[in-house]
């Protein structure tokens, strides 16, 4: 993809941080943008960041990337609003429960599991049928540098993140012969 301009760009966690700036630097580019975040005060919020920006249009919606039918509920949205989505950025992403396995609970290890995994999961499934359609499109989905490597006090999350990288390179060799490009990115 040569150009963004136009072009409808998905971003989950888009109410704070990277996904934030992600929103406002495809904004300078001309982008279509479809926004994302459980927050829906963080969200506003960028959306009024956005105001007088290049972006082409904004659409955004409140919702829980972890919950498989709210995704696919948004990608409808998306789709109706927008029209089909050309890049999905599964930025969505929880902290860790920040304690040694042993004091963690199986609710902490689910919830990091379900937000961190699963919505990229949920968000790559319910967008890729329109990048497909499309015939062009990009999957981008944030791990972290502990997707690589294993630290103490963030089992959840570096297992999270280990799994957001083996889904990602599982996808990479699937697409290989589409028109779709899919990356991976660990900051």
């Amino acid at each position: 993809m040569k150009s963004f301009a136009n072009k409808v760009i998905v971003i989950t966690g888009a109410g704070s941080g990277m996904g934030r700036a992600y929103a406002l630097e495809l904004a300078r580019h001309g982008a279509r943008l479809a926004l994302n975040d459980y927050d829906p005060a963080g969200l506003a919020e960028t959306v009024q960041l956005l105001q007088g920006s290049d972006a082409g249009a904004v659409f955004s919606q409140a919702c829980d990337v972890g919950d498989r039918g709210a995704m696919y509920a948004f990608a409808a949205d998306v789709k109706q609003a927008l029209g089909n989505a050309h890049v999905i950025i599964n930025n969505a992403g929880v902290g860790g429960g920040g304690q040694p396995v042993w004091a963690m609970t199986d609710a902490d290890y689910e919830r990091t599991l379900r937000i961190n995994f699963f919505g990229v999961v949920h968000g790559t499934r319910a967008f890729l049928p329109q990048l497909l359609a499309n015939g062009e499109g990009a999957i981008v989905n944030i791990s972290s540098v502990f997707g690589l490597v294993g630290t103490p006090g963030a089992s959840d999350y570096c297992a999270s993140k280990f799994a957001v990288r083996g889904y990602t390179e599982s996808l990479m060799v699937e697409l290989e012969e589409s028109p779709i490009s899919v990356h991976l990115v660990h900051p």
